[in-house]
């Protein structure tokens, strides 16, 4: 692992699932820009993000086993995977598998959707913060 402090990183690599005009979704790889800020001063400066307002925090298990059918994310949204090891595939038929340390934005709101498989004998454990809803976005349904 690299030390922050002594090089400083420039970015930092998201899963991007989101979805074109066609309502297909489809997977890019994206890289959240990073700058050197004081974070929690008087700790050193270290390499942060620009802040991204959010709407609400929630915490998810899918039990091992579990599949879900094609749909699309409830709402714009990022996860944390905090352990276990899932699939998701993408409408476009394009298939990704992370576990423990993933993030990934879910922007595919509108659209056909995509289809999560826990995979293996363990929880798949995350933690998912809801963001504001973009104009033409559907209503979110209440968790």
């Amino acid at each position: 692992m690299k030390n922050a402090t002594s090089h400083l990183a420039d970015a930092m690599p998201i899963l991007h699932l989101t979805e074109g005009a066609d309502g297909i979704s489809h997977f890019s790889d994206l890289h959240v820009s990073l700058r050197s800020g004081g974070f929690a001063p008087p700790a050193p400066p270290m390499p942060l993000s620009d802040t991204e307002p959010a709407t609400g925090l929630l915490y998810l298990v899918l039990p091992a086993g579990w599949g879900g059918a094609r749909h699309p994310s409830p709402r714009r949204q990022v996860s944390f995977c905090l352990s276990g090891r899932l699939r998701v595939e993408a409408g476009d038929g394009a298939l990704r598998e992370f576990g423990a340390g993933a993030i990934w934005r879910m922007e595919d709101v509108a659209g056909s959707g995509h289809t999560t498989t826990v995979l293996g004998e363990e929880d798949v454990c995350l933690a998912i913060v809801q963001l504001p809803s973009q104009p033409g976005d559907p209503i979110p349904k209440e968790t």
